[in-house]
């Protein structure tokens, strides 16, 4: 159990992000979604870039995420077309999530997933760098950046970076992107541009409905009334809301916009190490709040590109720098979880963006009973 932090009523997200201009790069993706719906419901102006909606049906789509903000569809690849867009909009603040986020589709376009990941990184780091006004940024890479040998202890944010598949080395390679321009270009202690760079583990929560993942394909299975295969239900995972990071990346974002002094860190938002569990884990606790559950295990099977078996991260320079760590326990977030998919699938034509506010409210009154500064605030 980690020690009850001293309460910081410095940090009040309310007050940082309230009338702000703020962008969100993969808003239309399952994390960009509900990073987008939170700050909107704080009060923030939000602007989002993608290309398009990562999958049908989409958290964006069914909870109407296009009617509350500025909506505009680009290519992040599309060097001038960001730069125009980031002088015209002026942002406060920027959190970076677009991505091709999946390890398997990685190695059917290897060449796509690195320039997304690693060219627009830049892009959006290069707008920046001719953006005459101050501005914090927040870069979203991956736990996947990391050299993983399946060791048991918990990455910290110096271990080396690394990747055996294209996705895990795009993350890298962003990576040493983001450190070059902040070295480069961001370095003088009056710099306008503030960074801020986070890697997260295995997100779940209601609305992700991309290929290959496991959550959505059960969910969607189950309400089918259909057997769902498994390709490694021993894999082990640090499985977290996707509320957990977003509140990681808001309390950074907040901090930078106080003070420099975090400029340039590198920090992991995970859930606390009791909380890394199998598959088989995971789909047993959703079978709590699901009827007639069908799975098979296929992990014997032949033909599976590399995945890796056993990651996690170690949080606490987050925990010292940031006063932040994880407000749910695994079950917590099970139920979060599949509470959301149950709310859509039994009425597929009611908006879900109450629903979504609504567990974001949960969210902080659970973050604020356990202590987390962020949310102790008055």
């Amino acid at each position: 159990m980690l020690m009850k932090q001293k309460k910081d009523t410095t940090i009040q997200l309310f007050d940082h992000f309230k009338d702000k201009t703020i962008l969100v790069t993969g808003h239309t993706g399952f994390k960009g979604s509900w990073l987008s719906i939170w700050l909107t419901h704080l009060g923030a102006k939000v602007v989002g870039v993608s290309d398009s909606e990562v999958s049908k049906p989409s958290n964006f789509s069914v909870s109407g995420v296009s009617t509350t903000i500025e909506d505009h569809r680009l290519d992040i690849r599309d060097t001038d077309a960001i730069k125009i867009l980031v002088k015209k909009i002026q942002p406060d603040f920027v959190f970076h999530l677009a991505a091709q986020a999946l390890v398997r589709p990685s190695y059917e376009n290897p060449i796509e997933t690195m320039t997304i990941n690693t060219i627009g990184t830049a892009n959006v780091l290069d707008a920046l760098r001719v953006l005459n006004k101050k501005v914090v940024a927040v870069m979203i890479t991956s736990d996947k950046a990391y050299d993983n040998v399946e060791w048991v202890w918990g990455y910290r944010e110096s271990d080396r970076l690394g990747g055996k598949d294209p996705y895990s080395a795009s993350k890298g390679m962003a990576e040493l992107v983001i450190r070059s321009y902040v070295e480069s270009f961001f370095n003088a202690p009056d710099s306008n541009v503030r960074i801020g760079i986070t890697r997260a583990g295995n997100v779940i929560g209601g609305g992700d409905w991309a290929i290959d993942r496991i959550v959505p394909d059960c969910m969607e299975a189950w309400a089918n009334g259909k057997t769902i295969d498994i390709r490694s239900p021993h894999a082990t995972r640090p499985w977290q809301h996707v509320l957990e990071p977003l509140s990681g990346y808001l309390v950074l974002a907040a901090t930078l916009a106080q003070s420099g002094k975090n400029h340039g860190e590198a920090y992991n938002f995970g859930p606390s190490t009791n909380q890394n569990y199998p598959v088989s884990k995971l789909i047993d606790e959703m079978s709590k709040y699901w009827d007639q559950i069908k799975w098979n295990d296929i992990s014997n099977n032949v033909g599976h590109v590399y995945e890796a078996g056993l990651l996690k991260l170690n949080c606490d320079k987050s925990l010292y720098d940031l006063q932040w760590y994880s407000a749910l326990q695994f079950e917590e977030t099970v139920k979060m979880t599949v509470e959301w998919y149950k709310a859509y699938y039994q009425n597929q034509e009611q908006p879900m963006y109450d629903f979504t506010v609504n567990q974001i409210e949960l969210y902080t009154k659970a973050a604020k009973l356990k202590g987390v500064s962020w949310a102790s605030y008055d």
